[in-house]
């Protein structure tokens, strides 16, 4: 393990240099995961920083990001491999030109199944490039037969592919499993998984957050900023802003040179931390009181 490793503080302290504020039951749920080499299950609401941790684990780490989007309908060809028929057509067709139409069959079946002709897929991928972060992100999105095929590849780290032989991890990647939480998880890939629930963070580690990750910003700002996307999380709304809201709403105000936040502003940029009409128009009714 490397040196970012050590400890949870020195893991905390790793991802810092990347940006991301770690607290210290995620730094210690980050550490324990590479420790045991067990994959790190992350729930929460969108924007909480649960595909941000992995983005920040594989610079932290300096190793390579192998990320699976996950959807509805994935299936093990869109995650795992495919073959290249097109470019196998092709070769077959180079093979019996080059025999005059005198082509054994069984060799030229070997020559078809390599890795040659092989399309590696995001988890594929993640067990031939060692060592490496996997992120499966929004696994909540997949079916169920999918996340049984997960949790066979996560059990091992090793796959068969018939026409081929088996592919094995030299090294386990370190694997984050994000979802929120638009449907339960199987219980059987949970208890594989170490799991840890992220929280929108206090007041405080939102400023933070804010400075580090946007240098320019000042002390005042950063703390209106927090304090109304705060506020604007306690209300009743569709989708209440994130972290990444947050950042954007910081960036939208930067860049129209503002030093302060108001009514009249919020009403102004309030695209950049709201996404969906409803919200827009209840927040707007309520702006001289978000900011009195």
């Amino acid at each position: 393990m490397t040196e970012s490793l050590a400890s949870p503080e020195a893991l905390a302290a790793a991802l810092d240099t990347t940006g991301y504020l770690a607290d210290e039951g995620l730094a210690t749920a980050g550490f324990l995961a590479t420790q045991m080499q067990r994959p790190l299950f992350c729930e929460g609401e969108p924007g909480t920083g649960k595909t941000s941790l992995a983005l920040a684990l594989s610079e932290a780490l300096k190793w390579p990001l192998v990320r699976l989007q996950c959807h509805e309908g994935i299936d093990a060809a869109q995650a795992l491999y495919e073959w290249d028929f097109p470019r196998q057509l092709l070769h077959l067709r180079a093979l019996e030109a080059a025999d005059s139409g005198r082509l054994d069959a069984e060799t030229a079946e070997r020559s078809l199944y390599t890795e040659r002709f092989l399309l590696a897929r995001p988890l594929l991928q993640a067990l031939t490039t060692t060592p490496c972060v996997l992120l499966v992100d929004e696994i909540d999105r997949a079916d169920d037969e999918f996340e049984a095929f997960l949790l066979q590849l996560l059990d091992e780290y090793a796959v068969t592919i018939p026409e081929y032989g088996e592919v094995r991890a030299e090294q386990p990647p370190l694997v984050v499993l994000t979802s929120n939480r638009t449907r339960e998880v199987h219980d059987a890939l949970k208890r594989r998984c170490l799991y840890h629930w992220l929280e929108h963070p206090d007041l405080a580690r939102e400023i933070s957050i804010l400075r580090r990750r946007l240098p320019g910003i000042g002390e005042t700002l950063a703390r209106q900023i927090a304090d109304a996307v705060h506020r604007l999380r306690a209300m009743d709304l569709l989708k209440p802003p994130g972290v990444a809201e947050s950042l954007d709403w910081a960036r939208a105000l930067l860049a129209l040179q503002r030093d302060e936040l108001d009514a009249a502003t919020a009403a102004r940029t309030l695209g950049a931390v709201l996404k969906y009409s409803e919200d827009l128009d209840r927040v707007r009714a309520k702006l001289d009181t978000l900011f009195s």
